[in-house]
C-alpha cells in the first residue's frame, strides 16, 4: 500500500482521534476528582497501637478531617477494611460493626466481629458512658477543621486477636475504604509512620503510640454523585430579569416513570410521604421544581452607592428529608478582596491559588441562629447580605461582572446558569456616575432660570 494512499490517511486519522479522545476523557475525570479549592484537603486515618495482649493488640483510630469546608454529614462515615491475615476483633468501644460474621470456631469467648473485611460505623448519640471514648459517639458526623474544629475528628477503640504481638509481626491492614455517607473517597495504603505522641493534660509528661500507620483518603464529586446537588439563581436591581437555575440542572421530573421522584408543594400527599414509614430515610425527596435541585442558591446584586455596593445571597432548601447542619458556602469573585460587611453569616478568606489572589470566600450561619438550614418548607431558607467597597480601577456592572464566578454548597460545585443568561445592563442605561447627577441638577435649575429671566 502506497504511503499518501487514501486509506493510510483514514487510519491515521482514526488513531489519532481515538488517541485525543482518550486524552480528553481521561482529563476531564482527573479534573472533577481534584479540588483546586482545596488541594491539600482530605480524610487522614490515624491507627495508634497503645497496648500489647496476649494474642494482639489494642489500637486507638481516629480520622481527621483535614478538609477546609467539607463536611461528613448524616447519616455518617462508614469505614472499611481487609485483614492481612487473619485478625478478628474481640471488641470496640465508641463504635461497633455492622456484621458480626462466622465466629463459630470459637469456643467460650466470641470476638466482636470475625469478618476478613469488616464495616465500622460510629455510635449515636447518647451511648453509655461506659462504651465511649473522646471524639466518638456523633453518629459518624465530622465538620470541617476551618467552620468547626472542635469537631473535625472522630474516634473508636478496637481490641484485636489472632494478630502479632510486636511492631515485627503485626500486619497493616489493607484496602481501606471510607463512606460518607455514600461513595466519593478514595483511600490509599496504609503507610507506617513515626509513633504518634501524647502530651498528658499537666503537660508534664509525653508518651507515644507502639507503632501508628496513616491512611489518606480524597474526595472526588464525579465519584460521589452522577448528577449535582445545588444550582444558582441570578437577579438584579438594574434588570427586571431573573434567572433561575437551568432547566433539569440535578435531574428532571419523572414522576410518570418513578412515582414518588419528587412532591408537589401543595401536594395533599406531602405530610404522609414525608412524615410515613420512610421518614427517616436519607434519600432526598425534593420538591418539584425545574431544576429539581436539592439546594437553590440565589445571588441578587441589591444596592449600588458611590463608594459600595450591595448584594444578598440567599439560599433554599427543596429536600422535605434532610437539615443541614453546619452548611457553608464557597464563592469565588472578583470584588472579595475588599469585603467591607457581611451580615448574619460567618466569614473567612482562603487562597486556594497564592497569597496575593484574594477572589474566594468561605460563608455560613451563625451558630444557633442561622446554622442549621431547615428542611423543605416555610423555614427552609437562610439569607445574608454582603457589602462591598468599590476598586474603580477594576469595578464594574457590565458583562455580568456582579455575578459569582462560582459557588459551591457543603463542598459540591453548584451548577451556575449559562453566561449569556446572566442579567445585563440595559441599553441605553445612563454613563454617569451618582456623583454628577447633583451638580447636573443645581446647574439645569440655574438655566432654566436664567432663560426664564431673559425670555
Amino acid at each position: 500500500m502506497e504511503t499518501g494512499s487514501p486509506r493510510s490517511e483514514l487510519k491515521i486519522t482514526s488513531w489519532t482521534i481515538l488517541l485525543f479522545s482518550l486524552l480528553f476523557f481521561s482529563s476531564i475525570s482527573s479534573t472533577e476528582a481534584y479540588d483546586s479549592l482545596d488541594p491539600n484537603g482530605n480524610i487522614t486515618i490515624k491507627w495508634d497501637i497503645m497496648q500489647w495482649t496476649p494474642d494482639g493488640y489494642v489500637a486507638v483510630v481516629t480520622m481527621y478531617n483535614f478538609q477546609q469546608y467539607r463536611h461528613i454529614q448524616a447519616p455518617g462515615w462508614t469505614l472499611g477494611w481487609k485483614w492481612a491475615k487473619k485478625e478478628v476483633i474481640w471488641s470496640m468501644v465508641g463504635a461497633q460493626t455492622t456484621e458480626q460474621g462466622d465466629c463459630s470456631k470459637f469456643k467460650g469467648n466470641i470476638p466482636h466481629c470475625c469478618k476478613r473485611d469488616p464495616t465500622v460505623v460510629d455510635l449515636l448519640p447518647g451511648t453509655p458512658y461506659n462504651m465511649q471514648i473522646a471524639n466518638c459517639c456523633k453518629g459518624g458526623v465530622i465538620n470541617s477543621w476551618v467552620q468547626d474544629p472542635s469537631n473535625a475528628a472522630s474516634a473508636f477503640q478496637v481490641s484485636v486477636g489472632v494478630a502479632g504481638t510486636t511492631n515485627k509481626t503485626v500486619r497493616v491492614p489493607k484496602n481501606f475504604t471510607l463512606n460518607a455517607p455514600g461513595p466519593g473517597y478514595t483511600c490509599g495504603q496504609a503507610t507506617i509512620v513515626k509513633p504518634t505522641k501524647f502530651i498528658t493534660q499537666d503537660g508534664r509528661r509525653t508518651t507515644q503510640a507502639l507503632m501508628t500507620w496513616n491512611v489518606t483518603c480524597t474526595y472526588s464529586q464525579f465519584l460521589s454523585q452522577k448528577t449535582p446537588t445545588c444550582c444558582v439563581s441570578l437577579s438584579s436591581f438594574y434588570n427586571e430579569t431573573i434567572v433561575d437555575c437551568p432547566t433539569c440542572a440535578c435531574g428532571c421530573q419523572n414522576n410518570i416513570t418513578q412515582p414518588g421522584s419528587c412532591v408537589e408543594g401543595d401536594s395533599p400527599y406531602l405530610a404522609s410521604v414525608v412524615n410515613g414509614p420512610g421518614k427517616k430515610s436519607f434519600t432526598p425527596l425534593v420538591q418539584c421544581t425545574s431544576h429539581m435541585c436539592p439546594i437553590r442558591v440565589h445571588w441578587h446584586v441589591k444596592l449600588n452607592y458611590k463608594e459600595y455596593w450591595r448584594i444578598k445571597i440567599s439560599i433554599t432548601n427543596f429536600n422535605y428529608r434532610m437539615n443541614y447542619t453546619q452548611w457553608n458556602l464557597v464563592v469565588q469573585h472578583p470584588n472579595l478582596d475588599n469585603v467591607t460587611q457581611i451580615f448574619s453569616f460567618n466569614y473567612k478568606s482562603l487562597t486556594p491559588y497564592s497569597a496575593t489572589i484574594n477572589d474566594t470566600a468561605m460563608l455560613w450561619g451563625v451558630k444557633y441562629y442561622n446554622d442549621l438550614l431547615m428542611e423543605a418548607g416555610p423555614l427552609g431558607n437562610v439569607q445574608s447580605e454582603i457589602l462591598f467597597r468599590k476598586d474603580m480601577s477594576t469595578f464594574t456592572f457590565e458583562k455580568g461582572w456582579a455575578f459569582p464566578r462560582r459557588i459551591y454548597f457543603n463542598g459540591d460545585n453548584c451548577v451556575m446558569p449559562p453566561p449569556d443568561a446572566y442579567p445585563w445592563l440595559p441599553n441605553a442605561s445612563p454613563s454617569l456616575t451618582a456623583s454628577l447627577i447633583p451638580p447636573l441638577m443645581v446647574f439645569c435649575a440655574v438655566l432654566a432660570y436664567l432663560l426664564g429671566y431673559l425670555y
